[in-house]
């Protein structure tokens, strides 16, 4: 701004006498004729009416801020003198001819610099408008003002801009409804939801149940965790290791296991070759850094965990560690899942010593299986664990042994999955089914040899 601060009142007067100095001569003649034409049309209501149009046709953008500046009446500059945020200087300038600004300063302005008031300050504000189709009206010459003095003047665009930015806001809202997104709307966790499938849908382990809610509801409540949780999943085939790590995706993705921050990998399909480790782990590495990048709250799970090369699992070993970020990436807010079948058979070992003591099954705690765990996961050398860093460095959270399932949890599965399929559920079906399924020991068949795990397949030949 230059020269001498003026009222508000000498500075519409020389914006209104700019303008008109800028009319061409034709313009002058154009406007005079119009208004010889409307003379005649008389004072009514009406006729004032046709007057503003065809003098609104006549008049282009330069005459139209013109107008704006007209419009700003007495009262409006009182208004907006008596806010905290006063006008102190209003000015029209014309850049080349073809564009006029608006430029304000408001008292509290830090250096002079223009601040972008709210949409109902006493202040004017000009502001670069954004269309619907997100082009830049700057770029085509025209302006937005938010006040509250000039929404009676400027209501066509105010409209206009409005209804644009409503129309925008739907349609982001409709998008995340649609589209999922690493927010509230697609990620949030169900504590109730994943206790009642642990307690309804999950049978046979409820020393898994246990050690599972706790650790993911601790870790889902806390607003600051120290690093990644980490879960390692050990026992039989068919004990429910995938379910249960099904179970959590559920209660905390919207769309579960198709969540596009779920990642799952078995060893056997995604890394089958040795010799091309190192693309592995470079691949790996850069998957994960990515997925984080999108989405803080992303899961990875990791079946086969024990058939996976040493290497490749220390490769993941920075993503799990106590680091508040790595290359500005933090990875605090991810859950990783370890499923394994490492473990399985001294598991199985306690329960049956359990059972062979006439002690019953509940009475096994995380405790007495905790050493199982030790001797068969962190001193066997034929296991990946033994070769890496992760037990050393202590970087799983929890190992959650999961039990063999007896016969009576094999009848629950049957009628759980029958109701799945839309079928009632039929305990002779069941029974049939189960009874006919291997178990071991041979002589005693306490637990089922494949557990839940053939459960669908063949429901389907006795139903």
């Amino acid at each position: 701004m230059q020269g001498k601060v003026t009222t508000y009142a000498d500075s519409k007067m020389a914006a209104h006498a700019h303008a008109m100095a800028s009319l061409s001569s034709e313009k002058m003649k154009e406007m005079e004729k119009t208004m010889i034409d409307t003379k005649g049309e008389g004072d009514g209501e009406r006729k004032k009416e046709r007057k503003k149009e065809r003098l609104a046709k006549s008049v282009k953008s330069a005459e139209a801020r013109r107008a704006l500046c007209r419009t700003l009446s007495g009262q409006d500059a009182a208004n907006m003198e008596s806010g905290s945020a006063s006008l102190l200087r209003l000015e029209l300038h014309d850049v080349g001819g073809n564009r006029a600004h608006l430029h304000q300063h408001c008292r509290g302005d830090s250096g002079g610099r223009h601040r972008l008031s709210s949409p109902i300050s006493k202040c004017p504000v000009l502001l670069p408008g954004v269309l619907p189709t997100g082009m830049d009206l700057l770029q085509q010459d025209r302006y937005v003002v938010l006040t509250s003095a000039l929404v009676g003047a400027f209501e066509p665009v105010s409209t206009v801009v409005v209804a644009g930015m409503g129309a925008a806001a739907l349609g982001r809202k409709l998008y995340y409804y649609l589209y999922e997104a690493c927010d509230e709307n697609w990620v949030k966790f169900n504590s109730t939801g994943l206790e009642k499938d642990l307690q309804t849908k999950l049978f046979g382990q409820h020393v898994a149940a246990r050690v599972v809610l706790k650790a993911v509801t601790g870790f889902m409540n806390n607003e600051n965790p120290k690093k990644p949780l980490v879960l390692s999943l050990h026992g039989w085939t068919g004990t429910g290791k995938n379910f249960v790590s099904q179970l959590i995706v559920e209660s905390i993705y919207r769309k579960g296991m198709s969540s596009g921050f779920v990642h799952l990998f078995t060893a056997t399909a995604h890394f089958p070759h040795e010799k091309d480790l190192e693309l592995y782990k470079s691949q790996l590495q850069q998957w994960i850094r990515g997925n984080v990048t999108n989405c803080p709250r992303s899961m990875f799970i990791f079946d086969e965990m024990d058939k996976m090369h040493p290497g490749l699992i220390d490769s993941i070993k920075p993503f799990l560690d106590f680091y508040e970020s790595l290359d500005g990436i933090s990875y605090r807010q991810a859950i990783f899942i370890f499923l394994s079948n490492a473990g399985g058979e001294n598991i199985v070992q306690v329960a049956l010593d359990f059972w062979t003591a006439g002690r019953d099954r509940e009475e096994i705690e995380l405790k007495h299986l905790e050493t199982a765990l030790s001797l068969s996961v962190f001193n066997n050398k034929n296991s990946g664990f033994w070769h890496t860093s992760l037990i050393d460095k202590n970087l799983v959270d929890f190992f959650v042994p999961f039990l063999p399932l007896e016969y009576k949890h094999v009848v629950q599965c049957g009628l759980a999955e029958m109701a799945a399929k839309g079928l009632t559920p039929d305990s002779e079906v069941v029974d049939l089914m189960a009874r006919d399924m291997s178990y071991f020991p041979k002589e005693e068949r306490v637990f089922s040899m494949k557990g839940c795990k053939v459960i669908s397949s063949r429901l389907d030949f006795y139903v």
